[in-house]
């Protein structure tokens, strides 16, 4: 089989100055993508801002024979988010793939946590989502062609002491990629999430050393690119990777239990009674849509 080649194809990458967006970036131009390298040049906490981080990979990527181009402007406003598509678009003429990669963290623990570590957090991680999602995907409707990608992690997905903050950032990009994959799949956009695990500035002071190394932020290179790619088919999956291990996570509904007859009263007491089927997780599926959890209420809706 062929290889993979994104020749012709113009990518964003947000908070591509280090760690896995400059892996993304490098391996997205090393194979013939046009890369827009925004980084807003922060610190981990999202303080401050220089442009060495992004200007720094575009000159890595310029001196492998790549075409890259810098970026500055924050994901956490809309001005931003257009500013980012607009370099796209004025530099190389359009946009087929979004990898949203940008973040920060500002751990505490929920009961420690202030309103200012909860918003500024939620601002980069989800709203930056939409704010360069939105005119990213009014591009590539015009093109009829696009890849998005959502970063999403494991803190959302499962949870992680000191990261509600970030984990219902995290957790809530799931909800974009629901809705949008629904809206924009009839102009071949195709939309899908990533938990990646790497051992970076991010995370040097969450996991050991010695199993941290072991999580190169190139090993998630690879499915990512391969999502953004005209050869992936998949909209609206989520997948988690780690040190070369790759996996398809899922939030699912379970058949449960029908009550009742869609009139008469149901009782506290019944609930303890059927707790057990209620609270079991066998016969579940993926849905593809708030929609489709009527199926199991069949049986009282028919």
């Amino acid at each position: 089989m062929s290889d993979i080649r994104f020749n012709g194809r113009v990518a964003i990458v947000t908070g591509a100055g280090a760690g896995i967006g400059r892996e993304y970036s490098f391996e997205l131009a090393k194979r013939g993508a046009k890369v827009v390298v925004n980084d807003l040049g922060g610190a981990r906490d999202g303080a401050g801002a220089s442009s060495a981080a992004a200007d720094g990979v575009v000159e890595e990527i310029r001196k492998a024979g790549g075409e890259a181009v810098a970026n500055y402007d924050n994901v956490a406003t809309m001005q931003g988010g257009e500013g980012i598509v607009k370099t796209a678009v004025d530099t190389y003429g359009k946009l087929d793939i979004l990898i949203n990669n940008a973040g920060i963290l500002r751990d505490k623990s929920f009961v420690k946590m202030t309103e200012a570590e909860w918003d500024a957090v939620i601002a980069v991680h989800l709203k930056g989502a939409f704010c360069v999602t939105q005119p990213a995907v009014r591009v590539m409707k015009d093109n009829n062609y696009g890849r998005v990608i959502f970063t999403a992690s494991t803190s959302g997905l499962y949870g992680n002491f000191g990261q509600t903050n970030y984990g219902a950032a995290k957790l809530g990009l799931l909800g974009i990629m629901n809705t949008l994959k629904q809206e924009v799949g009839k102009y071949n956009i195709l939309v899908n999430s990533i938990a990646p695990t790497a051992w970076s500035r991010m995370t040097e002071d969450i996991m050991p050393e010695a199993i941290g190394k072991k999580m190169k932020s190139k090993f998630n290179a690879p499915l990512v690119l391969y999502l953004c790619s005209e050869d992936n088919k998949e909209s609206g999956r989520t997948y988690v990777m780690g040190a070369g291990w790759y996996g398809r996570t899922a939030i699912v509904c379970a058949e449960g239990i029908c009550l009742g007859d869609t009139e008469r009263d149901i009782s506290v007491e019944e609930i303890r009674d059927n707790f057990v089927k209620i609270d079991s997780l066998d016969n579940n599926e993926v849905l593809n849509s708030g929609l489709e959890v009527f199926k199991f209420m069949g049986p009282l809706l028919s």
